[in-house]
């Protein structure tokens, strides 16, 4: 069950809404109780022969991480430490094991292995007071909204919400409304640029010009796909009165690479930034130092990302530009003009997922020589104007949504429109849910494609 499944969508969502709604005035361990069952539930409609595991992990590190706590307090600190470095050494093993062997990778174990060591770390470093009990704790591990693609929330900032959701009429409404937001992302501009992507792909052999576009389709369908996910997980969790920061700010319009890494996957930075760059020193150690902490953190990155070399080699490539933009080009790039400099980034971000959608190293590695016109096809031929001509109003669509000017656009026409505007976009929200579902009858599922990592 995903959130574009019928059965998530007509069924499991409205019905968990209104139980919720109904509990509004039960005692808090109620709710929880509740939203941990259903999260569980919704776990185990994916991946069921895991979800032992999954509890058993959860159980583990409450244990380890209340005994840590409880044997610093009493003084015994080495103790102490040596609990909290055998939960978050099973934890990483755990990760490393599913990831790196043959077996089969549970739904979701970057992303909750990710929660697990928030939990750890937080207590640990007192970053929020230690009042979570095996119940709170669990609802944060297995929330449903964020389980299986995040966005990565930390522990700090998820439990203090767990005694007083905000079950309010304006968080509903706008959950409702950031749902929908991702939704359309998803159904209608991600799927549809993984289909065009696919009929690039299926030209085996192809002109320069085409991997190029092959190229442009996988980086705007990510987007769309990821962000429309997270905004999905986020007006999910609102309506249920969490708040969840938002996880990407319009990437493709960054005029650095530094600029694009603070909006792209905002949550899974800020994880890498607290608990691996400013543990290992940050920018607070002498500058050789600095570049191995970046340096560091992006191999991780790629790490975590994947089993195989394209995706180190992923985190190899942009951990170079980011310590180049930060220690080499600095301001140099101001003197150009803002339009080239977003160009620019986009350029080398589209690079960088070349490693991701390519199976190994050696596919990545071809397709740069495709781009290139390895295949003695010509810059370009029959095949690239027929994929382009079909697919140049959805390009545009892409390229318009991935900038701020509908969401201006719409501020604006709110404004002047007053009350009236609230009925027309209800009205067109109903139309662009009725056009989601159409389309996931008529085209079949399609997998989010952050649930492989």
């Amino acid at each position: 069950m995903t959130f574009t499944s019928l059965l998530f969508l007509f069924l499991f969502l409205p019905a968990v809404l209104l139980v919720n709604y109904l509990l509004r005035s039960v005692p808090v361990w109620i709710r929880q109780l509740f939203l941990l069952a259903v999260s569980l539930l919704f776990y185990a409609w994916g991946d069921i022969k895991y979800l032992p595991v999954f509890a058993m992990s959860i159980l583990l590190n409450f244990c380890a991480g209340q005994a840590a706590v409880m044997l610093r307090t009493s003084g015994r600190e080495m103790a102490a430490r040596i609990a909290l470095a055998a939960a978050a050494g099973l934890d990483i093993a755990a990760l490393a094991l599913f990831k790196y062997s043959s077996l089969d990778m549970p739904l979701g174990v970057s992303f909750y292995t990710f929660s697990l060591l928030s939990y750890l770390f937080d207590i640990w470093q007192g970053r929020t007071e230690n009042k979570g009990n095996i119940l709170t704790v669990s609802l944060y591990m297995v929330f449903f909204p964020k389980v299986i693609s995040g966005p990565v929330i930390q522990y700090k900032d998820f439990i203090g919400q767990t005694a007083r959701p905000r079950l309010t009429r304006d968080n509903m409404v706008s959950g409702m409304h950031l749902f929908l937001i991702g939704l359309f992302k998803k159904v209608l501009l991600a799927d549809n640029l993984g289909t065009s992507f696919q009929s690039v792909l299926d030209l085996g052999k192809m002109a320069g010009a085409s991997a190029w576009l092959g190229m442009v389709f996988y980086s705007l369908q990510l987007y769309f796909d990821f962000s429309g996910y997270s905004d999905m997980a986020i007006g999910l969790a609102r309506m249920l009165g969490f708040q969840i920061d938002r996880n990407f700010h319009y990437p493709y319009m960054s005029k650095n690479i530094a600029d694009f890494w603070r909006r792209w996957h905002i949550s899974l930075g800020a994880w890498f930034r607290n608990y691996v760059y400013i543990p290992l020193g940050g920018n607070r150690c002498a500058l050789p130092r600095q570049i191995i902490n970046l340096a560091v953190v992006w191999l991780l990155t790629g790490i975590w990302h994947g089993n195989t070399l394209n995706f180190i080699a992923w985190g190899i490539w942009h951990g170079l530009l980011v310590i180049l933009q930060k220690f080499v080009i600095k301001d140099r790039a101001e003197a150009v003009p803002g339009p080239v400099r977003i160009l620019i980034t986009d350029l080398l971000a589209f690079i960088g997922w070349v490693f991701f959608f390519s199976p190994n190293l050696g596919s990545a590695l071809h397709y740069f020589g495709q781009m290139l016109g390895r295949d003695g096809l010509g810059a370009a031929n029959g095949a690239t104007w027929y994929i382009l001509r079909q697919n140049i109003l959805l390009l545009a669509a892409a390229v318009i949504g991935s900038t701020p000017l509908p969401a201006n656009l719409k501020k604006l026409i709110y404004k002047r429109g007053g009350r009236a505007m609230s009925l027309c976009w209800a009205i067109a929200g109903a139309l662009i849910f009725i056009l989601c579902i159409a389309n996931l009858v008529g085209s079949g599922y399609q997998t989010f494609l952050y649930f492989k990592f």
